[in-house]
């Protein structure tokens, strides 16, 4: 029993490190989406091709029409604020400030996530977890240095709508997490695209309408196709799975691996290279997720490692 127990508890931690790396793509391919269309018609691609994928995974969406009311509301909630809303707000702020800036000001995520969990109940004010967050939150801002962050007036808008976009985020990981245990990672994050599909689409309608998707190239097509699949598909399910068995702040802060990622593959996409300033944040990173992750596990996993029969 020693061994699936053991298994069990890091499996959620190897996902969000999947899931970081992943997501971690998103600007890089969102910036060469961008050079051909919108961030309406990107986000509304990336919504509705994602709600199809799950759809078809999921083979069956009546158990959406069978939830009770008040479980609805709350996933469609969960579907305006982590999915439409945060990805609306997030392209927009994006395209009006710089990466630095927006690379800094998601490292307010973890920060909003724990105290909104603790005002929920789902997490408990610690020294051990206000410690690890600053810690790891310290090695990005000393990795992408806030000396070269714009702050002038031109991007104030930006840096405002990338800070409510992460806000939002801590938001619908604290509250998406009760749906997940109850009705299961796959089920729940599939009605949650399909849900924010159909609120997108008179939006998408008039917004795809005006658009000349025949004239975009195969390249941005096969882009479009991976920024569905990876970082939103499988990206967002695994981060859903491992919500399910971790609290709302662990799952938070693995976001601070996002930039470290960007900057560890940079020498190859680009021809940068690695100097200690890299070294230095990646070891306050880790160290602030591994102080953080330490006994982090949640009532889930703890009600499996004790009734393992149970599940």
């Amino acid at each position: 029993m020693d061994r699936p127990t053991r298994d069990s508890a890091i499996a959620p931690h190897l996902a969000l490190i999947g899931v970081q790396i992943l997501f971690g793509t998103w600007p890089i391919l969102g910036k060469i989406a961008l050079r051909s269309m919108s961030t309406t018609n990107l986000m509304l691609c990336r919504l509705i091709g994602a709600a199809i994928v799950f759809a078809v995974i999921q083979r069956s969406l009546r158990p959406l029409w069978l939830m009770p009311k008040r479980d609805l509301l709350w996933l469609t909630l969960c579907s305006i604020v982590g999915v439409v809303g945060n990805q609306f707000i997030y392209l927009r702020g994006l395209s009006l400030t710089t990466v630095i800036n927006t690379t800094l000001l998601s490292t307010t995520i973890p920060v909003f996530t724990l105290f909104v969990s603790i005002l929920l109940g789902h997490d408990r004010l610690s020294l051990r977890r206000l410690a690890g967050i600053s810690l790891a939150a310290g090695g990005v801002i000393y990795l992408v240095n806030p000396a070269r962050a714009d702050v002038s007036a031109h991007t104030t808008l930006g840096n405002l709508m990338v800070a409510c976009s992460s806000l939002l985020y801590a938001v619908y990981i604290v509250i998406s997490k009760d749906l997940f245990e109850r009705y299961g990672a796959l089920n729940v994050i599939t009605w949650i695209f399909v849900v924010g599909s159909i609120v997108t689409i008179p939006a998408g309608v008039y917004s795809l309408g005006s658009a000349h998707v025949y004239t975009l190239g195969p390249t941005v097509w096969l882009t479009i196709l991976f920024v569905i699949l990876f970082p939103t598909v499988v990206a967002y399910y695994l981060n859903a799975w491992a919500l399910t068995r971790v609290t709302p702040s662990t799952v938070a802060i693995y976001i601070y691996m996002q930039p470290l990622f960007a900057f560890g593959v940079a020498p190859f996409l680009l021809g940068e290279k690695w100097n200690w300033r890299t070294v230095v944040a990646a070891v306050f990173i880790f160290s602030g997720v591994a102080l953080v992750t330490r006994r982090g596990r949640s009532r889930a996993v703890q009600d499996f490692t004790e009734h393992p029969d149970a599940i």
